[in-house]
């Protein structure tokens, strides 16, 4: 009789983590793709300034801009692309802030525009009742 000697094969008790490792490149692909995407308002050409991000409880600010040629827009009650009067900026802001008066209000103004016309925005907020308004930069 012959005695066979078996080999014990050990298990591979070590996990695959490739497979995760490519769905975690396909899904950061697509979050740098689709990211450039999502930029909300009116095209405006931010002036460059080195500033802390505001923190804020409140995850969808009020933003109003201004745009080159002094045209002011809103992100809230109707179409953002569209220009708003003063008198429609005013009734808009006050109702947002009697709903929620901790609201992050936003200014967004083309770096090109007329100084002027960008105070006359924030005059118009502070009308409104915003108790500070934050200056958006890139």
């Amino acid at each position: 009789m012959e005695w066979r000697t078996r080999k014990k094969r050990n298990l591979n008790t070590e996990m695959n983590v490739v497979p995760y490792i490519e769905v975690m490149v396909v899904l950061l692909v697509i979050f740098m793709l689709t990211t450039p995407m999502l930029t909300q308002g009116v095209d405006v050409d931010l002036p460059q300034a080195s500033s802390e991000a505001v923190d804020s409880d409140d995850h969808e600010p009020l933003i109003v801009s201004v745009d080159r040629d002094g045209n002011f827009y809103i992100n809230v009650g109707g179409d953002d692309q569209i220009p708003v009067d003063a008198d429609a900026i005013l009734t808009r802001v006050r109702g947002v802030l009697n709903e929620n008066p901790n609201k992050l209000l936003l200014v967004r103004g083309d770096k090109n525009v007329a100084y002027d016309r960008v105070i006359q925005l924030m005059v118009l907020l502070q009308q409104a009742g915003a108790p500070s308004v934050g200056l958006v930069t890139e």
